[in-house]
């Protein structure tokens, strides 16, 4: 793997300072540690330890200003914005993390940054992708919960008005998972932040989404004989699509709404000895609890869904030896506060009202009043793939219902809010669907000319960049509906209309 040195050089002129110049900036609780002119960079592949992305090539010259925050006694939030030296469009996207983040995301920068915008990124207060900087630290349960992103947000728009000389006209944020949970609470703690967000498999309702998934690791760990193992994923999946795929009325391998899908375990049972094509009595109660919602067992009250038919091939994010570390961490630092706290304690009767408690808003961002955000002309944008193994895409179907119901109905919040479902799309891409798509275009669209999106064309792409198949993803709860004639890899075959068969 080749590493590609970044050389710094004179910055060509800027309009308003020069970025040298900027380690002079004095902002509040924020200090500028270095600002240099980078030459466009071919590919840039960071050290493993950091764990970057190598999404990082054909990077323009600009200016790379690294910043430390500390809006509280306890803080040590680094930022980076990244500033287009040449054919800076006027706005400013603010990018994401994933998972506990603990660094800087250079893949995102440099995405941001090659469509011509300003961009900036936090490691939210801490450096390792673990929740274990959270034990004895409310300061930076908070800083990771939301102060990172909103005190990001503010001092590098702060930073690009210095370096060009005027404002951002429009600013944007971008992100999916970790970031999809940002990007709401943004829209909802912070609503004069962003004029755009794109939010993308929102882990926003964290302390619920969590019980879900420790619940997963009792349901396949209580015991050797109800792990269910990769070998087995296959099988499971290709029973669904035996017994769903043509319900959309095209039969492609991938589920167009898996709710509609009466799926259950059993018919995998298997007869004589076990093999990987089949499913043993525990096997089968694990298949079936990962599928079903979470709910407390003696109100029945409602938790957090369980996952989708469809999403078996990456069940492996959490069906391992290990309970899924994200909740585990979660439970332990952020919850009990107990590094000895055992997964399988957890109580879904009790747990539920002490864990919300503990979290009073903090990492948790389903606040359904979005009035204040689409007040000044906020747009958003949510979409969710439909096979994601990881937050059940449910979870952002509930969150929209709520919007929509507390704002007064899909009538009055279409023109502002938009859910885009994928189906057989994993956590934030990968699966068997049409996993690529520009939702960031589609939202510049919405916001800078009126254009609301009625579609947005998806595509798979092959191994060698190639596309196998486009498709259109539909605003919720439009599905993409097959005309009938013509191939079924090719989206203008395609309409979008309601489930029961009515165009929009």
């Amino acid at each position: 793997m080749r590493q590609i040195v970044w050389i710094a050089v004179c910055a060509l002129p800027a309009l308003g300072a020069t970025c040298e110049s900027l380690t002079s900036l004095r902002l509040s609780n924020a200090t500028v540690t270095s600002a240099v002119s980078i030459i466009g960079s071919r590919e840039y592949s960071p050290p493993a330890s950091k764990g970057g992305s190598l999404r990082v090539r054909d990077l323009p010259a600009f200016c790379q200003l690294k910043m430390t925050l500390t809006p509280s006694s306890d803080s040590d939030i680094k930022m980076e914005v990244w500033l287009p030296v040449a054919g800076w469009n006027g706005k400013f996207e603010g990018t994401a993390n994933g998972a506990y983040a603990g660094r800087i995301d250079e893949g995102a920068l440099g995405d941001a940054l090659r469509r011509g915008y300003a961009a900036a990124n936090t490691d939210t207060g801490h450096t390792e992708n673990s929740g274990k900087f959270a034990l004895g630290h409310p300061e930076k349960t908070i800083d990771f919960g939301y102060r990172a992103v909103h005190e990001m947000s503010v001092k590098a728009k702060a930073v690009v008005t210095a370096f060009y000389g005027t404002a951002p006209k429009l600013s944007y944020w971008n992100g999916c998972s970790t970031g999809g949970r940002q990007a709401l609470q943004e829209a909802q703690k912070f609503p004069q932040d962003y004029d755009g967000i794109v939010a993308g498999a929102p882990a926003n309702n964290t302390t619920r989404m969590t019980m879900m998934q420790i619940g997963v690791g009792q349901a396949t760990l209580k015991d050797a004989a109800s792990m269910i193992t990769p070998a087995k994923f296959k099988a499971i999946h290709e029973a669904v699509l035996a017994a769903c795929d043509a319900h959309d009325g095209v039969k492609d391998g991938v589920l167009e709404n898996p709710m509609r899908c009466k799926f259950d375990p059993q018919v995998l049972a298997c007869r004589e000895a076990e093999s990987d094509a089949c499913l043993t009595g525990p096997q089968i109660a694990a298949a079936r609890r990962i599928y079903a919602p979470v709910a407390n067992p003696r109100t029945k009250e409602y938790i957090y869904p369980g996952l989708e038919p469809g999403s078996e091939l990456g069940w492996s994010m959490m069906l391992g030896p290990e309970p899924f570390s994200y909740a585990n961490d979660f439970w332990k630092y952020m919850v009990t506060k107990d590094p000895s706290w055992d997964f399988k304690t957890l109580n879904f009767e009790t747990d539920l009202a002490k864990a919300l408690k503990e979290d009073h808003g903090v990492v948790d961002a389903t606040d359904a009043n979005l009035a204040p955000f689409f007040a000044h002309g906020g747009k958003l944008i949510q979409y969710h793939g439909w096979s994601d193994p990881g937050i059940a895409p449910e979870n952002s179907v509930n969150y929209y219902n709520k919007v929509v119901d507390t704002l007064g109905g899909r009538a009055k919040t279409m023109s502002e809010y938009r859910l885009f479902m994928v189906p057989g799309m994993a956590h934030c891409r990968g699966g068997e669907g049409t996993d690529t798509f520009d939702m960031l275009g589609a939202l510049e669209q919405w916001v800078e000319h009126g254009k609301a999106p009625d579609q947005i064309t998806a595509s798979k792409l092959a191994k060698d960049g190639s596309v196998e198949r486009t498709r259109p993803l539909c605003p919720y709860p439009q599905e993409a509906v097959y005309r009938g004639s013509g191939s079924t890899n090719e989206a203008a075959n395609f309409r979008c209309g309601l489930p029961n068969g009515s165009p929009k």
